[in-house]
């Protein structure tokens, strides 16, 4: 059996120490080394490997990299790997994996940093991501069902799966600003439907860029999507409309954005151009033009999730664009890095109406469960992600249901990486049969 798949029948009372872990370099989807660790219990060895960011917010935890120029461009994550070895390994050994909250508070303090800066958030995520699923092996249950239990969670929800299918930003090399365009089949009835019309919509929008710009502009992306050599964001939005309709599904499939707005914000304005070395600083727009152009996209097109509109510390336009647009679902990633001190900011200055939860951002999967609850318990919807460097570790397809959230973003439907995740998500819902409903058209609040 594969790591992770070691179902016995066991009790949580038994106790089934950590007897050993190591740690080794393996390669992410854009060829960097990224950090895997295997636990040993007497049931089995468990397997936790960690993504990684291209646009990431500044305020997320400490990605520990060596450093080192001569070996993977200084990308590599020896320190990381040797932090797990001599300093988490023989701090936890003996502990019971069920007791996950006790050994993510145990690598903290042994971290002692508030953004994990020591030891490194890739190592201990690493850990914990291993010992939740030794954790459900003990218990012999799958892996979301052991996340439900450690939330509180009521029912078990299988999300809407937000594709992302055109690419720009940091994920793409066209000149588009506005990181990800994406299709969410709210009208679907199942996820395994909702992931047959992404599907077809994909291929449609395929054919509809090959029309338009040439075969060239059918390569993709970090993430799996096309990234035809178009500037206007409008544009983008109008291949998606057209592709939805060829396909069938005008009503049943609905569009998302990623801005990433902080990888364009320059002097408190906003560079739509900034791919291009010559772009002007009259061109630049602040916060309340910006706004106007996002109420346009809304009025124009079926969109009905935007995230990171503004810059990580713009505030005061998250606010307005949350109080103006508050029938949209506003997404705070950058603004919120899944941390719960800057979800309680959010929270006090109204300043979006949902998380995106990413399990490396914060680098505990504990906190994560956390964070997710804060932003539940305040009635803000909550979107589980991946990252644009991915391995094919499959835990955020579990952790979407067993925090019952609703609603998932990994990609487009291809690239194994990508795919890994929704195949895993398949599987959840054939195995769950009616115990389990589809968020459908209710994701941001599914389990009201």
């Amino acid at each position: 059996r594969p790591p992770g798949e070691a179902f016995l029948e066991t009790s949580p009372d038994l106790k089934m120490p950590i007897q050993s872990i190591t740690a080794r370099e393996i390669i992410d989807s854009r060829g960097n080394p990224t950090v895997e660790v295997d636990l040993t219990t007497d049931i089995g060895t468990f397997r936790g490997a960690v993504p990684s960011g291209a646009s990431t917010g500044i305020y997320e935890a400490c990605e520990l990299r060596d450093g080192d120029k001569a070996r993977y461009l200084g990308k590599g994550v020896l320190k990381a790997i040797e932090n797990v070895k001599t300093l988490i390994a023989p701090a936890i050994a003996g502990m019971n994996p069920v007791e996950q909250d006790a050994i993510d508070k145990k690598m903290m303090d042994l971290d002692g940093t508030p953004n994990k800066t020591k030891l490194g958030a890739n190592a201990i995520l690493a850990v914990s991501l291993a010992v939740c699923k030794a954790g459900a092996a003990q218990k012999g249950v799958p892996l979301y069902r052991h996340i439900a239990e450690l939330a509180g969670t009521g029912k078990l929800v299988m999300p809407v799966p937000w594709m992302n299918v055109i690419n720009g930003g940091s994920h793409a090399g066209n000149r588009l600003a506005m990181q990800e365009f994406m299709i969410g089949a709210t009208g679907a009835t199942s996820f395994k439907q909702a992931m047959q019309m992404g599907c077809e919509v994909y291929h449609c929008l395929k054919g509809v860029i090959k029309k338009k710009y040439g075969q060239d502009a059918c390569n993709v992306g970090d993430e799996g999507g096309f990234a035809p050599s178009i500037q206007s964001n409008d544009e983008g939005l109008k291949l998606l409309v057209e592709a939805i309709e060829k396909a069938g599904y005008t009503g049943k499939i609905k569009i998302g954005m990623d801005v990433a707005a902080s990888e364009f914000c320059k002097d408190g304005k906003y560079d739509l151009d900034f791919k291009n070395e010559a772009s002007k600083a009259e061109d630049y727009l602040d916060g309340d033009k910006m706004l106007e152009m996002y109420k346009g996209f809304v009025k124009d097109y079926p969109v009905v999730t935007i995230e990171d509109p503004y810059d990580q510390d713009d505030w005061e336009s998250y606010t307005k664009m949350t109080a103006e647009m508050g029938e949209i679902q506003v997404v705070g990633d950058d603004l919120l890095v899944t941390n719960p001190a800057r979800i309680t900011t959010g929270l006090e200055k109204k300043a979006c109406n949902a998380l995106l939860l990413k399990v490396n951002q914060i680098g505990t999967i504990s906190e994560s469960i956390k964070a997710c609850q804060m932003a539940q318990a305040q009635g803000w919807g909550v979107m589980v992600s991946h990252r644009s460097g991915e391995t094919e570790d499959t835990t955020i397809a579990d952790l979407v249901v067993g925090l019952g959230t609703g609603q998932i973003k990994t990609g487009a439907p291809c690239r194994a990486e990508r795919t890994a995740k929704y195949n895993q998500l398949m599987r959840i819902e054939e195995e769950l049969g009616d115990q389990c409903t589809y968020a459908g058209e209710n994701f941001k609040n599914p389990l009201k």
